[in-house]
C-alpha cells in the first residue's frame, strides 16, 4: 500500500512508485531507477505517464546549460587564471567587478558573452563563458543550486563558490 506521500511524488514525477529519474554523468542523459529493487535502465518503466513525467523534467531538469562569468580572488582555491598567474583581488573587490558587470548587462548594450570573453577568469571565457551541459553533482554546490534555481535566459546575482565569484546565465 502506498503512503500518500508516494502518490503525491508518483503524481509529480509520473513515474509509478518507487521509480525516480536520474542523471548518468557517463552517458550525459537521465535515467530510471528502482530505490526498492535498485534497479535502474534507460526507458521508463511500465506505467509511467508519459505526458506527467515530460513535464516534470521541463520544469525539474536533470540537466541544464549554462554560461557564467567567474572572477577569481586571493582567497579562491586556485588565484590564477589565463589573465594573471597571481590574483591579488580581495573578494570585496571581486563583488564590486562583478557588480558594475551586472549593471552593463542590465543596460542592453552588452550581450553576457562579450562581457565573458572580456572578464571571466574561466577557461570557457574562450566559449563566452559557455560551460556546456551539466547535471546535478557535476558542480560545485552553491553554483549548481544558484544554476538549477534559474529558468530559461535568466542571469543570477552573485554567486560566491571556492572558484570564486560568478554570475550565471542558465540558456538551456
Amino acid at each position: 500500500m502506498s503512503s500518500p506521500e508516494s502518490k503525491e511524488e508518483e503524481w509529480k514525477t509520473g513515474l509509478p512508485t518507487p521509480w525516480t529519474v536520474r542523471y548518468s554523468k557517463s552517458k550525459k542523459r537521465e535515467y530510471f531507477f528502482n530505490t526498492e529493487s535498485k534497479q535502474s535502465q534507460w526507458e521508463s518503466p511500465e506505467g509511467t505517464n508519459e505526458e506527467e513525467l515530460k513535464n516534470y523534467l521541463r520544469v525539474n531538469p536533470v540537466r541544464i546549460r549554462c554560461l557564467h562569468i567567474l572572477i577569481k580572488h586571493k582567497d579562491s582555491r586556485r588565484p590564477a587564471s589565463h589573465r594573471s598567474q597571481n590574483i591579488t583581488l580581495s573578494k570585496e573587490d571581486a563583488i564590486k567587478e562583478l557588480e558594475t558587470i551586472k549593471l552593463r548587462l542590465d543596460d542592453n548594450k552588452n550581450t553576457f558573452e562579450s562581457l565573458a570573453k572580456e572578464r571571466s577568469d574561466c577557461s570557457s571565457y574562450k566559449r563566452g563563458g559557455d560551460l556546456g551541459w551539466f547535471g546535478k553533482g557535476e558542480m560545485q554546490p552553491s553554483f549548481e543550486k544558484a544554476a538549477f534555481a534559474l529558468k530559461v535566459n535568466q542571469v543570477s546575482d552573485i554567486v560566491e563558490s571556492d572558484s570564486g565569484v560568478h554570475l550565471i546565465k542558465r540558456v538551456g
